[in-house]
């Protein structure tokens, strides 16, 4: 028995019995009305699955009128249910105008049982995959939600941010590719993230690539997909970033990481709007808004022969250049007195306070790893206080870029990052060419900082 509930409406009652024995074996509920007014106060009528409705119910009116109209006020009320006309008097015409006014089928009477129990089972087919349509588009609408929620804030005030927000808002409704600058711990993805938030993809997704963190024996798999069995863990057909970000956000970070034949692959995509899958031959387009980041200079690289020029052109519509935190004046206090309510809140600290003293270290230390720095630094002293008020002494504030080197690295860990580091320097944050210089693996070097909490 088919998990069902029908309706029918006629005023004929032989009608409604006929129907009733004829449906009841095969659907779990059959219900029956003999006057169409009690249709907008029928009980729970949005659960109804499917209706058999009469198009005449005035004595000597064959006009099919009075059906067009309760049609119309079903679909009001309950817009995805579906409708069956019946009539005796048949039309071609006024077949036509139920099925443009959203009747699913048409039954003449009298009728084919077979020939009914046929129709009536394509009217069930028809709600059973509307419903599934409309389960898919909630639960793609819920995963939305949940992809682009984002806890964190861009909090200051100084002229510096205040410049940049502006700008933000005056090219987020565009859709031209941005290319977002700065040193590491600025709040880039933040930035991209407002631009989302700001457009007119924002009920769409935001998809975030760290494309330092991609190998590049996985980089096309990873951006642009693979079919089933086109290399040896391809067990199953797989969108890439590209498809999944499709009439959203695309924001790839850390951009001037990738090697010149990442660079060349993503060159053709980015020109194109169309990605083909690893093992597929089959171009799927793509429409995506892209923000990429970087706190390299890439014109340098540009110049050193380590970066497309035609890929830089591609990226770099519209550059905003989001500043250090030690440019942005005032806003250090502010940011952390909102990790100290943040932290002190979720530790069960929630009455810290910082004093004078201590304000003014943090107001003197450059911060060489920005907010995030700031970030970690105000965890870690709500963690260690003993008590209500955070002095000079709770803040452990050092240059953590590079390890001291007083007397020299004194660990294994100190050396490899000193000399990571000191790589990073001489090509502009650039890792591939870091990488090369140190004889590991970009993926290598990459994790090595990871590690460091660099």
């Amino acid at each position: 028995m088919i998990d069902a509930n029908i309706l029918v409406v006629d005023d004929t009652k032989s009608v409604l019995s006929a129907l009733e024995i004829l449906l009841q074996f095969e659907y779990k509920s059959v219900k029956t009305i003999s006057n169409p007014n009690l249709l907008p106060s029928f009980p729970n009528l949005s659960e109804i699955d499917i209706i058999l409705l009469d198009m005449n119910f005035s004595a000597g009116v064959n006009t099919g009128n009075e059906g067009l109209y309760w049609l119309r006020e079903i679909k009001k009320k309950a817009p995805h249910i579906s409708v069956i006309m019946m009539t005796a008097y048949g039309a071609i015409e006024l077949a036509v105008e139920a099925l443009k006014e959203g009747a699913s089928d048409f039954v003449l009477k009298p009728w084919n049982n077979e020939r009914l129990l046929a129709t009536v089972k394509s009217a069930y087919e028809l709600r059973k995959s509307q419903k599934e349509v409309l389960k898919l588009r909630q639960t793609e609408s819920n995963l939305k939600q949940v992809i682009n929620q984002n806890n964190n804030y861009i909090i200051g005030n100084s002229k510096a941010l205040n410049s940049i927000l502006s700008l933000v808002q005056k090219v987020a409704k565009t859709d031209v590719n941005i290319l977002v600058t700065g040193e590491n711990g600025t709040g880039k993805e933040l930035i991209a993230r407002e631009l989302h938030k700001s457009s007119a993809r924002s009920s769409e997704v935001f998809i975030s690539v760290d494309m330092g963190s991609i190998s590049e024996n996985l980089f096309e798999s990873e951006l642009f997909g693979h079919v089933k069995g086109s290399f040896t863990d391809a067990k199953e057909d797989r969108s890439g970033k590209f498809e999944a970000a499709n009439g959203g956000t695309l924001f790839l970070d850390e951009i001037g990481n990738l090697s010149l034949q990442m660079q060349a692959k993503l060159l053709s995509v980015i020109q194109n709007r169309v990605v083909v899958r690893v093992g597929s031959n089959k171009p799927i387009p793509v429409d995506i808004r892209l923000i990429c980041a970087t706190n390299g200079n890439l014109e340098k690289m540009v110049a050193d022969g380590l970066f497309r020029e035609d890929l830089l052109y591609r990226i770099n519509t519209i550059q905003i250049e989001v500043p250090a935190l030690r440019d942005r004046d005032g806003d250090i206090l502010i940011l952390a007195d909102f990790y100290l309510k943040k932290f002190g809140n979720k530790y069960g600290k929630p009455s810290l306070k910082i004093n004078q003293q201590a304000q003014e270290k943090l107001l003197q230390y450059p911060w060489p790893g920005n907010i995030r720095e700031l970030l970690h630094t105000m965890e870690r002293a709500v963690i260690l206080s003993e008590g209500n008020v955070l002095k000079p002494s709770d803040f452990l504030l050092e240059n953590k870029t590079t390890p001291s080197t007083e007397n020299g690295p004194k660990t294994l860990e100190e050396m490899e990052l000193m000399m990571i580091n000191k790589a990073l320097n001489e090509h502009d944050g650039n890792y591939s060419a870091a990488a090369d210089q140190l004889g590991i693996s970009r993926q290598t070097l990459y994790n090595k900082l990871k590690k460091s909490g660099n």
